[in-house]
């Protein structure tokens, strides 16, 4: 399985970006972040479906996950970008149906893209 994210940037708070991820297969999804001196977390999650998603606090609100599953790609639309959104970004898939809350859950990564986010 291979995972291509892109659309990572440079970009002042307050504006936006929008992050893809190319698979080559159907799965659920999720989004990473893994910020400079802190652990990877879960930023958000989707179902095959696209039907059900999740988001992790800091993002609700700001953050939207989709899908076109005629592309096999999902999206990760940031609005209203914080200082503290500033991570490497990655993309991953689980082979399971549902809604993956955890890093382990996940079988495949894509490589991560950078997104900073200035004052």
């Amino acid at each position: 399985v291979q995972l291509q994210a892109s659309g990572g940037g440079l970009v002042q708070a307050g504006t936006s970006l929008r992050l893809s991820c190319a698979a080559s297969g159907f799965y659920s999804m999720g989004w990473f972040r893994r910020a400079p001196g802190k652990e990877r977390e879960i930023v958000a999650a989707i179902t095959r479906s696209g039907t059900s998603t999740y988001y992790v606090d800091s993002v609700k609100g700001r953050f939207t996950i989709s899908r076109d599953n005629a592309k096999n790609t999902v999206y990760l639309q940031m609005n209203s970008l914080k200082p503290e959104d500033t991570a490497v970004y990655y993309c991953a898939a689980r082979r399971g149906s549902g809604l993956g809350y955890q890093a382990d859950q996940y079988n495949y990564w894509g490589q991560g893209t950078q997104v900073t986010v200035s004052s």
